[in-house]
């Protein structure tokens, strides 16, 4: 039971800023504008990932399409590292350590998720 309650506690908490993000890199808020610009990416980055943090945070929560949600996980994870790395070149001190708190998150809602949501492949044989 407590690994359930850990999985969905990191999973939607991961899901919520996440959508919160999308919000706000699709609505051009001037904070998102600003931060893209302050870490040097464009302002098309923005958009694309608005639309795949969106599109992430449901993968996640909605039961099914195992696969897409190994997919997700990865996307979050290179997008975390990068902020990671975007924020930490340009001086942004410990606030650029933030994104290591979301893969935190991220990694403890991977290693909880229950079986109905795991990608298993078929073993390959060789003859």
């Amino acid at each position: 039971m407590a690994t359930k309650i850990t999985y969905w506690v990191s999973t939607g908490l991961i899901a919520a800023m996440s959508l919160f993000a999308a919000f706000g890199y699709l609505s051009s808020s001037a904070t998102a504008v600003q931060a893209f610009a302050h870490v040097g990416y464009p302002q098309q980055l923005r958009v694309i990932l608005g639309i795949a943090k969106l599109l992430g945070a449901i993968t996640l929560v909605v039961p099914g399409f195992a696969r897409l949600k190994e997919w997700a996980y990865a996307g979050f994870t290179f997008a975390w590292i990068s902020a990671l790395v975007a924020h930490y070149l340009a001086k942004d001190g410990p606030i650029a350590f933030m994104p290591l708190l979301l893969l935190v998150l991220l990694v403890t809602s991977y290693l909880t998720r229950p079986a109905s949501r795991q990608w298993h492949q078929a073993k390959v044989t060789t003859t």
